[in-house]
């Protein structure tokens, strides 16, 4: 995913960026509305964080040149405005979403990723998903791993399919948490541990390789060279 941020304010800018390179997606910068417009004509994001209060012009103003101008690249709109009649103004002008400062970082990127989701739904998205001698059949909900079938609960399909969206990728316990259950904080303090035990004893077992690893300080990821 390439991301424009158009965001003046350096901490917030930094710790967006870091953030989502560590999730691997590319990240271009602009710190003023007029760089912003600029970059967002040349097509090239597939989505587009908006800071409102920018130096030379107020996002709704970049958010409504670029949507008059054509552009319908997904537009999340991030301040620390956060009356309704605001947000019912950005939505009107042309926003997809709506992010109100402080926010936390996974939920960010599950909107960003979401409005990406609906930008593409043009695209036909495949029904089986491979990683290895894993397979995940979304249609079904049904998964085997080396042909034997594997009994999973919803949740722990959802895990799955996560994980094996991205093959290689880590994800955060928060990141599994706000995808799966739509929690914020752990309110059993080790809800995504105890599923990922499960699901190990239920995916790498019988002598497999083990496909799930664990990040240490990170997360979990599906093992990337097992990808087909």
């Amino acid at each position: 995913m390439n991301v424009l941020l158009v965001e003046d304010e350096p901490r917030v800018a930094d710790f967006i960026d870091r953030g989502l390179r560590a999730e691997n997606h590319g990240v271009t910068v602009a710190q003023n509305g007029g760089d912003g417009i600029d970059l967002a004509k040349t097509g090239d994001f597939d989505v587009i964080i908006l800071d409102l209060m920018l130096p030379d012009m107020h996002g709704y103003d970049v958010c409504q040149r670029l949507r008059q101008d054509g552009q319908h690249t997904p537009i999340l709109m991030l301040t620390a405005m956060d009356a309704i009649e605001d947000k019912i103004k950005g939505i009107k002008i042309g926003a997809d979403d709506y992010l109100t400062k402080p926010f936390d970082f996974d939920e960010l990127l599950v909107r960003i990723e979401a409005l990406v989701r609906r930008s593409h739904n043009f695209t036909q998205r495949s029904n089986v998903l491979t990683v290895g001698d894993l397979k995940l059949d979304r249609e079904l909900l049904e998964v085997t791993r080396g042909g034997e079938s594997i009994k999973l609960t919803a949740k722990e399909l959802a895990i799955v399919e996560l994980l094996m969206s991205s093959p290689g990728r880590v994800f955060s316990r928060t990141r599994i948490l706000n995808q799966v259950w739509g929690y914020s904080e752990d309110p059993l303090t080790n809800v995504v541990d105890v599923y990922i035990a499960r699901l190990r004893r239920k995916i790498d077992t019988k002598g497999r390789d083990p496909l799930i690893e664990t990040v240490r300080g990170h997360g979990y990821r599906l093992k990337a060279a097992a990808a087909a």
